[in-house]
Parts: C-alpha cells; sequence; structure tokens
C-alpha cells in the first residue's frame, strides 16, 4: 500500500485530507519541522507540502517517493531540479484563489478609504451615544468612483481586480514588470506614470528579478501623498522598512498588506512599531484562505493526483 503524508496540513485548515486515503495509507502532521522532514517521507509515495522545504538533502532517502504535491501555487519550497533528476512529479495548483485575493483586495481597501477602524471605535466606545449629533465628519473619507487605479501584474487575479474596480468607476491603468504584458481593455502605463498619477496602487505580481524590492523608499516617495498601496502579491515586492517610513512620514495616504518580506513577520518588523496605525491595515497572507478557495484547492490536488497515475500531465512542474 502507498504512503501519503501530508506535512503542514494545518496550512489548509479543515479540509477533508481523509480523502487521500483512496490512494493508500494516510499520515498527517499539523506542522513539520526541518530537521523532521526525511525521517518522515522516507517511506512515502506522495509527499503533500505548502511552505515545508524539499530539498536534495532530505529526499535522498525517500527511495519510494514518486509525487510531491505543492498545496499552493509557488514551489519555490521545492528542489526542482532534484525533482528532475529523480524523475519524481512535481505538481501545484493554481487559480483557485482569483476571486478570493480580489475580494480582500476590495475588503482592506474599503477599510482605509472609509476610515471604518475610526468610526467602529466611535460608536462602539459610547462616543457617538453621548455626541448628541447624528453623524461625525471627524475623518473625512473619499469615494473610490473616479480615481485612477494602478495595477502591478495584469495576470488573472490583477484582470480580475481591475473588472471590479472599472465597476466601481475607476480609471485602470497597468505596469507591466516583464515589459510583455498588453491587454486591449487597459491602458499600459510605465512605472513612474504608475506611482506619480495613481490614486490606488495594487500589487498582484510574482515575486521575480523585475520585481524583487521595486516599491522600496525612493518609488514609494514618487506616490501622490493622498495615494494608497496595496500588496496583495509577494512580500519581498515591498520593503518592509522603506514603507514604514513612509508612512510615518505621511509620504502617502496609507497601505494594505497581506504579504510580508517574512512570514511570519518577526517581532521587530518596522510595520508593528508605526506611530501612524490608522493609516496601516495588516493581516496574515489570508487573501488566498476562504472556505470555498480551499475547497477548490484540494480538489483541484486530489484531481492532480488522479492524473498522475491515469499517467497524465495535469498542473505539471516536472
Amino acid at each position: 500500500m502507498k504512503k501519503i503524508v501530508v506535512l503542514d496540513g494545518i496550512t489548509l485548515g479543515n479540509v477533508d485530507f481523509d480523502k487521500l486515503k483512496e490512494f493508500g495509507e494516510l499520515v498527517y502532521f499539523d506542522k513539520t519541522n526541518a530537521n523532521e522532514v526525511a525521517d518522515r517521507i522516507k517511506d512515502a509515495a506522495i509527499v503533500l507540502t505548502n511552505k515545508v522545504v524539499l530539498n536534495r538533502d532530505n529526499l535522498k532517502d525517500a527511495s519510494k517517493l514518486e509525487l510531491i504535491c505543492e498545496m499552493a501555487t509557488g514551489f519555490n519550497n521545492i528542489d526542482i531540479e532534484y525533482a528532475k533528476e529523480r524523475n519524481i512529479a512535481v505538481t501545484n495548483v493554481a487559480g483557485y484563489s482569483t476571486p478570493t485575493v480580489a475580494q480582500h483586495t476590495f475588503a482592506t481597501l474599503l477599510h482605509l478609504y472609509d476610515k471604518i477602524f475610526y468610526y467602529d471605535n466611535f460608536v462602539k466606545s459610547g462616543a457617538y451615544s453621548s455626541s448628541g449629533l447624528f453623524t461625525n465628519l471627524d475623518k473625512p473619507y473619499n469615494d473610490i468612483e473616479g480615481k485612477r487605479w494602478g495595477i502591478v501584474g495584469l495576470g488573472a487575479i490583477g484582470r480580475k481586480v481591475a473588472h471590479i474596480a472599472d465597476a466601481f468607476g475607476c480609471e485602470v491603468v497597468y505596469y507591466s514588470t516583464s515589459g510583455k504584458n498588453n491587454s486591449s481593455d487597459y491602458r499600459r502605463v510605465e512605472l513612474d506614470e504608475l506611482l506619480r498619477e495613481c490614486d490606488i496602487i495594487s500589487i498582484h505580481a510574482p515575486l521575480n528579478e523585475n520585481t524583487q524590492g521595486l516599491f522600496n523608499y525612493e518609488n514609494i516617495s514618487k506616490m501622490k501623498k493622498d495615494a494608497v498601496l496595496i500588496n496583495m502579491g509577494r512580500g519581498p515586492i515591498v520593503v518592509d522598512e522603506d514603507l514604514a517610513k513612509a508612512i510615518d512620514e505621511e509620504l502617502i495616504a496609507g497601505a494594505a498588506l497581506d504579504v510580508f518580506m517574512v512570514e511570519p513577520i518577526p517581532a521587530d518588523n518596522p510595520f508593528l512599531k508605526v506611530k501612524n496605525k490608522d493609516r496601516l491595515v495588516l493581516t496574515p497572507h489570508i487573501a488566498w484562505a476562504s472556505v470555498e478557495a480551499r475547497e477548490r484547492l484540494f480538489k483541484d490536488l486530489i484531481e492532480n493526483i488522479h492524473a498522475f497515475y491515469r499517467g497524465e500531465a495535469r498542473n505539471r512542474i516536472v
């Protein structure tokens, strides 16, 4: 009987891992430390990982391993070259979170734009009850309609965000980090124009040599003083320290981030020390993780395994 090992199942929450039992004996772990990997996978035919690193050192004794299933889109935690050497198949999953990340993009933007934190606290604190007024205009907020929304990375998620922003009445433009992405629906601009002219900038790009550190202090300083920056792409695209500095210097109106340079963020991360906390919305890499998105992901992963044993190349990296 084949052995299926799940190394960090807690990262998918309460999906039904028992469905994997149709392929053989299931061995499940919530988490796996680096020094535990080799022993846990040594007899496995199928390994599921999300963030646990699989490399030459911990794979070399896994002589029965046939298939590695990445429980995400990104697969930089897997030594792809070694998998090729060993003829170990590698699959990933993609497209499952497109509507979910778009939704989270707007959730965080609206939290900032409509000053939800301040006004929610105003009512719950009792201050509204004792104010003697039917309303409160202490913190002015603006319409999204009529604003210019700049998108960095016009892939599936970027296009979904563009479509929704368009419905809100925004003028949507985009910057292609590769210089190769063209769209007939939206105007492509260079980075300087995006930074200087957009009221809202949202990042949905992959991490590569063109995007790493793209939003540093120099580039953030070019943004409009009333602009908002949203990062739903990859953490290292934004330099944490530089953005924190820009927020406290009030160079931009605010920022919303779901991804960070290091995850989980260390206790000394500069965002945790920002003085202007009302200008910052931070969530712990959850933009992808609605109940429905995780169910779509797991369903796709199961189908990847079925396809592998049918001899079909589905979502194959190797």
